[in-house]
C-alpha cells in the first residue's frame, strides 16, 4: 500500500476496490439454484417507522445533549440549532435505529471523527442543511495548489511521466462532477428522513467512514431471489436477515476522504461540503458496482452503460431504493433513437403531469432526469437530474414546478413551467402504485435482466 502525506493527514493509495467488504459483512456471490428473473421491479413498502415530532426537550438526556451542542457553537449557529428544535426537525427519530437528529448531532460533536475532519465544522454543516437543504450541491471543489502534487500522485499512481502529470493537472482544473443523481437523493433523504440522513452522516464521518443500513428485500423486488440478484449484480456488500431483510454496507470510495479532508479547511462558497462529498461518493459506489473514484469523478462502464460518468436511470433508482428503503420505479417518458436524439414520447403530457401531481400529493419528492439537445454534439440529448418538490399556479393558470437543482449555484428552489419541463422529462422516480398504472414503457434495467437470462441459459 502506497501512502502520500496530505498536510499532516495520511492519504492511502491502494487502487480501486472492486469488492468492498467489511470483516463482519460479506457480499454474497452464489448464483446457482436460482429461478430465472422475469420482471424484478424496485418496490418497497415505504418508510413505516413511527416518527417522533416534537419541539420541546422533555428528558434530562435531551436537555444535556442540547446544552452540549449549544455551548460548542457561536451565536449564528446557536440560532440555527434553535431553529432545528422549533421546526420539529431536531427531535425527529425517523432513523433505522430510532435515534433522533439530536442524538446523531451529539455523536458528531462528542465522538471521534475521521482524523482529517473537524467535529465543529461538521456540526455546522449539519445545521446549514437543516436550516436550508438547498445548500446541498454537486459543484466540484477545487484542489488548492499545496495539495496538487499528492492528489495527482493518487491519480497517476505516483507516475513520474510529465505528460501524465500535466494531463492530470489539467483535468483537475477543469473538472465538473456528474453526481447530480446522488446529490438529488441526498437532498431527498435530508428533507424526508432527516434522522436517518444524519445517522448515515455520523457513520461516514467516523474513523471507519462507513454506515450500515437495514433494507426490506421488497424495496428492490417483490421476489426475494430477484432482490438478492440485484444486490449481487451491483456488488453491494450485504448480509441477508432471513428472507425479508438485508443489512447493507454504505461506504464511500477510498479517495472520497481525500476530498472531504481538503474541504475541511479549504471549502469555497458554493462548493460541496464534507457531507456532500462523502454522501455522494457513497451513493455513486452503490450505483456503479463499487467502481467510483472521487478524485476523477469517474466510474467503470458496466452491463447497462458504456459511460464512465454519472449514473443512468436504472442505477439511480437502485441507489434511491437502497438509501430510502421505499417503493420507487423508474418510469421512462422519452423515446430516444440510436443516434441519441429525441424520437417521441411513451405517454402524453397530460398523463405525465397527472402522475407527477399524484406523486406530490402523496407527500413524495420526485427525482427526474430531464434532457435538451446539445448543439455542440450534433443535437444529441444531454441530461441532468433535479428534484421536484412542489407546484404552484402561474399568472396564466399554468402549473409551475418548484425544483431543487444541485448544479445551479443557487441555494434556493427554482421554478420551471409545465410547458418547458414536461416535454423535457426523460425519466421520473415514481411510487410503484402510480408507476404500475401503465406498464407500456421500457426501463433500462431490462438489459440487465436479459443478460441474466443469457447467463442462466449458458448454465443449463
Amino acid at each position: 500500500m502506497v501512502s502520500v502525506n496530505l498536510q499532516n493527514n495520511t492519504v492511502y493509495l491502494s487502487g480501486r476496490t472492486e469488492n468492498v467488504q467489511s470483516a463482519s459483512l460479506k457480499s454474497e456471490q452464489k448464483t446457482e439454484n436460482r429461478e430465472v428473473v422475469t420482471l424484478p421491479s424496485f418496490k418497497a413498502g415505504g418508510a413505516t417507522s413511527a416518527v417522533n415530532v416534537r419541539t420541546q426537550l422533555n428528558t434530562k438526556e435531551e436537555k444535556s445533549k442540547y446544552k452540549d451542542l449549544s455551548e460548542a457553537l457561536d451565536g449564528k449557529y446557536r440560532r440555527k440549532l434553535e431553529y432545528a428544535l422549533k421546526s420539529g426537525i431536531l427531535l425527529k427519530n425517523d432513523s433505522d435505529d430510532k435515534s433522533s437528529v439530536l442524538d446523531n448531532l451529539h455523536k458528531i460533536l462528542k465522538e471521534e471523527r475521521d482524523p482529517g475532519l473537524n467535529n465543529i465544522s461538521l456540526l455546522k454543516e449539519c445545521l446549514d442543511i437543516i436550516q436550508n437543504p438547498y445548500v446541498i450541491t454537486q459543484t466540484c471543489e477545487d484542489i488548492p495548489a499545496e495539495y496538487k502534487k499528492p492528489v495527482i500522485g493518487l491519480m497517476t499512481n505516483l507516475s513520474e511521466d510529465m505528460n501524465e502529470i500535466l494531463e492530470a493537472n489539467a483535468y483537475l482544473d477543469n473538472m465538473h462532477t456528474g453526481t447530480c443523481p446522488t446529490a438529488s437523493i441526498e437532498f431527498d433523504l435530508a428533507t424526508k428522513q432527516p434522522a436517518e440522513f444524519f445517522r448515515i452522516v455520523e457513520g461516514l464521518t467516523s474513523p471507519k467512514n462507513e454506515a450500515y443500513k437495514i433494507i426490506d428485500m421488497d424495496a428492490l423486488s417483490d421476489k426475494t431471489l430477484d432482490a438478492v440478484w440485484l444486490l449481487q449484480k451491483f456488488k453491494t456488500p450485504h448480509a441477508s436477515i432471513g428472507f425479508e431483510k438485508a443489512v447493507v454496507l454504505l461506504k464511500p470510495d477510498e479517495n472520497a476522504i481525500v476530498r472531504a479532508r481538503i474541504q475541511n479547511n479549504h471549502r469555497d462558497k458554493g462548493e460541496r461540503s464534507m457531507i456532500d462529498v462523502l454522501m455522494q461518493s457513497t451513493m455513486m459506489q452503490l450505483g456503479s458496482q463499487q467502481t467510483y473514484d472521487s478524485i476523477t469523478d469517474k466510474r467503470e462502464p458496466n452491463a447497462w452503460t458504456e459511460e464512465d460518468g454519472g449514473l443512468i436511470d436504472f442505477e439511480k433508482t437502485y441507489v434511491e431504493s437502497i438509501m430510502e428503503n421505499k417503493n420507487t420505479t423508474s418510469v421512462i417518458y422519452q423515446k430516444v433513437d440510436e443516434n441519441g436524439k429525441l424520437a417521441g414520447y411513451e405517454k402524453d403530457f397530460a398523463t405525465i403531469k397527472k402522475e407527477l401531481m399524484d406523486t406530490l400529493a402523496m407527500g413524495h419528492n420526485i427525482i427526474i432526469g430531464y434532457t435538451w439537445p446539445d448543439p455542440d454534439n450534433d443535437n444529441r440529448l444531454s441530461g441532468h437530474e433535479i428534484t421536484i418538490v412542489g407546484t404552484k399556479t402561474g399568472k396564466n393558470g399554468e402549473t409551475i414546478f418548484i425544483c431543487q437543482d444541485s448544479d445551479d449555484d443557487v441555494d434556493k428552489p427554482i421554478e420551471m413551467s409545465e410547458s418547458f419541463l414536461l416535454p423535457a422529462i426523460h425519466h421520473a422516480g415514481l411510487p410503484e402504485e402510480i408507476a404500475s398504472r401503465d406498464f407500456q414503457y421500457e426501463d433500462s434495467w431490462k438489459y440487465g435482466i436479459d443478460e441474466y437470462q443469457e447467463y442462466r441459459k449458458s448454465q443449463m
